[in-house]
């Protein structure tokens, strides 16, 4: 089956020299979930405009369901539901007249079954007759969602859904994502949030300065990426380490106080045991002892320094 978007060598230059985007190639396939990650100004922003119709690109092409975004823009629009970052809702308008009128903006009949379900499936309902101006923040966001699923897309975008909102709040929306995918619908998600992506994700995007700088599995990439460190500060500095702490992957500070282990995301806590216990057959012992995991900041650095 092809894939239901198909990018390929995409560009985007603003009118003041920025390049925005710098030959993306992206293939999402039909019924995936796909998370984009990446910095402010990476990029993410700029490609989820274009592939939606919102911005023209200056080269290269993309497919929603076989038509081309610019040549066949009523088709392809018509295909998608786009959740923006900011908040952007009629503040006088009632929850159930502001999802109503986005149905219809897209010329389908009046479905007042659909939206129902809509609002109660975003815990909505009992929101229904309460203006936008009296929601709170995440409310609102949930209202954009509800707006973007009023004409049946087949294709969802989510620009941050998430920004600024509560931890239960995230989780609770993460619940809905996973029902919309149940219900075939293509997800595509930007956020700076790896546990998100971790959560919820099938394939994890990196994008930094235009350029998507990789693309796999979750699985795969959290393997690779989700790196973290022990470090125990010394009861008595270490002039070196001595052989018997070869086999561990160990760093000495300068001044020898401190040691520092690094070890993948998914490490086992027998070789953390296995550690500490060698250290403590070799007479060394510690008074503390942090952890420490790689930041999606570390992350975006690693992978800028791996494909300079």
């Amino acid at each position: 089956m092809p894939p239901i978007i198909s990018v390929k060598n995409l560009t985007k230059t603003y009118g003041n020299g920025f390049e925005a985007l710098k030959g993306v190639d992206l293939d999402i396939e039909r019924g995936e979930i796909l998370a984009l990650l990446g910095p402010n100004g990476a990029g993410k922003t700029t490609l989820i405009s274009i592939v939606c119709g919102i911005v023209n690109p200056s080269g290269g092409t993309v497919m929603v369901g076989g038509h081309n975004v610019v040549q066949d823009f009523r088709q392809t629009r018509a295909m998608i539901g786009l959740v923006p970052q900011e908040l952007t809702t009629d503040q006088f308008e009632t929850v159930w007249n502001t999802v109503s009128f986005s149905r219809g903006v897209f010329g389908k009949k009046a479905n007042p079954a659909l939206i129902e379900k809509i609002l109660r499936d975003l815990s909505l309902w009992t929101k229904k007759d309460n203006m936008l101006r009296e929601l709170s923040g995440g409310m609102k966001r949930r209202v954009l969602i509800a707006k973007a699923l009023s004409h049946e897309p087949e294709v969802l975008f989510l620009d941050e859904p998430t920004a600024g909102v509560d931890v239960n709040l995230r989780r609770d929306m993460w619940e809905v994502v996973k029902q919309l995918r149940e219900q075939g619908v293509t997800i595509i998600l930007t956020t700076h949030y790896i546990e998100e992506a971790e959560e919820i994700a099938d394939r994890v995007g990196v994008i930094n300065g235009g350029r998507l700088l990789l693309l796999e599995e979750k699985a795969a990439l959290m393997k690779q990426l989700g790196r973290k460190q022990l470090t125990l500060d010394l009861t008595e500095p270490l002039a070196a380490l001595p052989p018997s702490l070869g086999a561990f992957d160990l760093t000495l500070s300068e001044d020898g106080q401190k040691l520092m282990h690094e070890y993948s995301h998914n490490g086992s806590q027998d070789s953390i045991s296995a550690l500490l216990a060698a250290l403590t057959a070799a007479d060394i012992h510690f008074k503390d002892l942090s952890t420490r995991q790689s930041s999606l900041e570390d992350i975006f650095v690693a992978l800028v320094e791996e494909k300079a």
